[in-house]
């Protein structure tokens, strides 16, 4: 995971299982969800706050090895917020994310959120707002100086081909 700390007003996009803390009114972080989970955390009172996109592994794996990512995600995002001056009663939290992106697969996306959400309570952090399930991808982008999100579904466009020794192109993806 890497982790952009207290660095100056600006634009900061995260990836799977990466998470960035920042602050002021200028400050944003974005990413692009499907079945991941983001959470939102921030200081209303100290102006800071952070966005983690947290990365699961598939249903195969251990239930110890899915939750320990989870936690580690969980932990980095909050314990860098507290180093930066952050008081854990006063955090709050924001979720989104845990979509059913593929329709007859298992619904990874809704015990992703039921797990943040569940860490959320355990830590005593207040959870604020969400838009969690569903079967659209979302674009998130995050204000940590002030709490405000906006987020926007993103139209699956690209079609599903039936056949794997078939070719079809759609717009500048090609499928095979």
């Amino acid at each position: 995971m890497s982790s952009l700390e207290a660095r100056k007003s600006g634009r900061t996009y995260i990836a799977q299982g990466e998470h960035a803390i920042d602050g002021g009114p200028d400050a944003v972080i974005a990413t692009l969800l499907g079945s991941c989970v983001a959470a939102c955390i921030w200081d209303p009172g100290r102006g800071i706050g952070g966005m983690n996109h947290v990365l699961f592994v598939d249903a195969t794996a251990s239930s110890s090895m899915t939750y320990g990512y989870g936690v580690n995600a969980m932990e980095l995002l909050i314990n860098g917020l507290l180093r930066l001056g952050a008081e854990r009663r006063a955090l709050r939290a924001k979720v989104f994310g845990g979509a059913r992106m593929i329709d007859g697969l298992s619904d990874g996306g809704s015990r992703n959120a039921e797990f943040v959400q569940h860490f959320l309570a355990r830590e005593g952090i207040s959870e604020v707002g969400s838009d969690i399930g569903g079967t659209k991808a979302r674009r998130v982008e995050f204000w940590p100086g002030t709490g405000r999100a906006r987020l926007k579904y993103v139209r699956q466009t690209v079609p599903v081909v039936s056949s794997s020794l078939h070719r079809k192109t759609s717009r500048d993806i090609e499928l095979f």
